[in-house]
């Protein structure tokens, strides 16, 4: 059902989505000198873009946008007093995730789950920040991990067919995964908003 609905909201929209990913990947890869030399600076750079390139996805699901895949969107992060904000609450986020998972796999994973829709809250809750966006997810999720989980393992079939095209195919898949995963909370939050 949410990988249909991702693909159809891609519906005349696959190339530029497809751009706006190699554009993030292209910018992502050329910072790796910078984790090289200056540990955490591609953090820093990405995780703004990182979080504008996962609402281009919400937005073009909403019909928000008549561009909702328009390059310029990857700097949506830096703008507005944006920066602070979603930086640190995705910072506090991974860290929160790298911690779980210390203490055993599975519960960073689980952690990693219920985590997983703070980057739309960001964009859906322009008042909430930090922890309270990360437990907002958590409150979203519950009884939903499952879900997710599930939905994330379906596209094991696609990422072992990418591997064959030498990663080539990720361009494609990774647009996909996300609108799915778009989809997959607006009806996490429609359930939540409606308790």
């Amino acid at each position: 059902m949410y990988r249909e609905a991702g693909s159809s909201a891609l519906s005349g929209q696959w190339i530029d989505a497809v751009l706006m990913y190699f554009l993030f990947f292209v910018v992502g890869g050329s910072s790796f000198l910078l984790v090289v030399t200056l540990p955490g600076a591609a953090t820093l750079l990405l995780l703004p873009a990182q979080w504008a390139l996962l609402i281009a996805f919400l937005r073009n699901h909403r019909d928000e946008d008549a561009y909702p895949f328009d390059i310029t969107h990857l700097l949506d992060g830096y703008r507005d007093g944006q920066f602070s904000r979603v930086f640190l609450t995705l910072l506090l986020m991974r860290i929160y995730t790298y911690l779980w998972s210390l203490l055993l796999f599975v519960p960073g994973i689980i952690k990693g789950l219920a985590y997983a829709m703070t980057p739309y809250i960001l964009y859906d809750y322009n008042d909430l920040r930090y922890n309270d966006a990360i437990t907002l997810s958590e409150c979203m999720m519950r009884g939903h991990k499952g879900d997710l989980l599930c939905l994330y393992l379906s596209f094991i079939g696609w990422f072992l067919l990418c591997l064959l095209t030498f990663g080539i195919g990720f361009l494609w898949l990774v647009p996909y995964f996300h609108s799915t995963v778009a989809n997959f909370y607006e009806d996490v939050k429609a359930e939540y908003e409606a308790r």
